[in-house]
């Protein structure tokens, strides 16, 4: 075996040796200069990074690829500089093999093997690519001349930048296990409805969130550019929205939500007492529901209000019993949670009053897990400990604490997760799983699926948070999903 392995080895150095020998063979060219400089932009990654701010300008699928390619592109340099080069010692192509105008101002002193180059570079076009094909196919090309510069220059063997583009793919679907994305998951299949054809937007009111998503971003001029007749109610501190819907609803054909989860929350709540389909129009941070939906932005909701198509998705509500027997009803499109989770929230509206919210959001879970206590409640009638439970509505992949997408808005089924606190070190063993993609077998994780939940608080009255809004406190909690009761536009694809 070894005898083997050392015959690969050398046969790989010669085919190196005859890779650069042949590169050093090839007539001057204009080339020279452009490669040298690609290389040089690409030290320390500054040029994957200048693309990924370009990305993250636009909301939806270009951001997430340029999150998804820095993410990559740590994971890379890791297991490339910090790992394989240490463990891989191996000496860089002589200088004298290339022309004097071709070679590297300044020769890296590290190992050859591999090239950090190549990994970052496959690293973030590879995970760029999971999210945005288009710009992923634009990314690969790049890529690839920024791997062969290093070649071009004398820095690196052939073999070397074939090892780090290995590192760089590998480190691109590493993310997926941390960060899962909705590529291979079920095409949506929810029942189709008749909705109005709104065309220039006459009987529609788009509620606008102007604080939503990005600071100084407000789409009111590119709702009213698409839907020149809509009626714009727009979210002010003196404003009750569910008033100003109500007080006209007779007058609306459909009603629209231009905001994060919350505003689209509120606005279905209307939709559904009146019976009047909903167009939502993703403005937020995170637009989770309008994610799932399969809708990117205002063109593709745009597209679906102009010939009437429309599906049928579900709701999920909860009452909300205090210690005297009243009850609050709540409904949600996405999430809710009890535990650890809405003091975050609480904590994290706090910070954000003069800190970027990334940073609140971030510092916020770090005080709360440190101080987090179990909750003891009695879930269908078992009584447990845990740190924290979700409610999803619909059913969410990927399994673990790390949900991420719904492969059908209509389920009819609720997500129940929840980690459990009565065994021991359980928070020590949570984060282990976690870190380790375990979580699903770990004896602290329980998950489930039902139509109807009942939590029972066995301590103190706690506060729930649904879509990421804190609610009311309350003693007993009951879930139940309402399948099919709200209609949102959305183009409806081929079957």
């Amino acid at each position: 075996m070894i005898r083997r392995i050392r015959h690969w080895y050398h046969r790989v150095g010669r085919v190196d040796a005859e890779l650069v020998w042949r590169s050093g063979e090839l007539p001057p060219s204009p080339f020279d200069t452009f490669f040298r400089r690609l290389g040089r932009f690409a030290d320390h990654s500054k040029l994957w990074f200048a693309i990924a701010a370009l990305l993250a300008i636009r909301k939806g699928a270009t951001r997430r690829a340029g999150l998804r390619g820095l993410a990559a592109i740590g994971g890379a340099s890791f297991s490339a500089s910090l790992v394989a080069k240490r463990l891989f010692p191996r000496r860089r192509p002589a200088a004298e093999l290339l022309p004097v105008p071709r070679r590297m101002t300044r020769r890296p002193k590290s190992s050859s093997f591999p090239s950090g180059h190549s990994a970052s570079a496959f690293a973030f076009a590879s995970a760029v690519a999971m999210e945005h094909k288009a710009v992923g196919a634009a990314a690969l090309p790049l890529a690839a001349a920024v791997s062969y510069s290093r070649v071009h220059t004398g820095v690196h063997w052939p073999s070397d930048v074939v090892a780090g583009a290995a590192i760089g793919v590998g480190a691109a679907y590493a993310t997926r296990h941390w960060w899962p994305h909705g590529v291979g998951l079920p095409e949506q299949r929810e029942p189709a409805v008749d909705a109005p054809e709104l065309g220039d937007g006459e009987g529609l009111a788009v509620v606008v969130n102007p604080n939503s998503g990005s600071e100084n971003v407000d789409p009111t001029d590119e709702i009213i550019a698409m839907w020149p007749k809509a009626s714009i109610v727009r979210i002010e501190p003196d404003v009750d929205i569910v008033a100003a819907l109500e007080e006209r609803i007779a007058d609306y054909r459909a009603l629209g939500a231009a905001g994060g989860d919350g505003t689209v929350t509120c606005v279905a709540d209307v939709a559904i007492r009146h019976g009047l389909p909903l167009v939502v129009v993703p403005a937020g941070t995170l637009d989770h529901f309008a994610r799932d939906l399969g809708v990117e932005g205002l063109v593709d909701t745009a597209a679906a209000t102009q010939v009437g198509s429309a599906i049928k998705v579900d709701v999920a509500e909860v009452d909300i019993a205090d210690g005297d027997g009243a009850t609050e009803r709540m409904q949600y499109i996405n999430t809710a949670s009890l535990g650890g989770y809405p003091d975050m929230v609480r904590l994290r509206e706090k910070l954000e009053t003069n800190r970027p919210k990334w940073y609140a959001a971030a510092l916020a879970m770090t005080r709360v897990l440190r101080r987090a206590e179990p909750v003891r409640i009695v879930l269908d009638g078992t009584q447990r400990d845990i740190w924290m439970l979700f409610v999803g509505n619909g059913s969410y992949e990927p399994k673990g604490f790390g949900a991420a997408r719904r492969p059908t808005m209509a389920s009819g089924k609720l997500d129940v997760r929840y980690l459990r606190a009565d065994i021991p070190y359980s928070r020590a063993r949570f984060v282990l799983a976690a870190l380790t993609g375990t979580l699903t077998t770990s004896h602290v994780y329980r998950h489930y699926e039902a139509e109807q939940v009942d939590i029972r608080l066995v301590d103190r009255p706690r506060r729930i948070a649904t879509d990421g809004e804190v609610g009311p406190p309350g003693h007993r909690f009951t879930f139940r999903s309402r399948p099919g009761v709200l209609h949102v536009y959305r183009v409806i694809p081929p079957s």
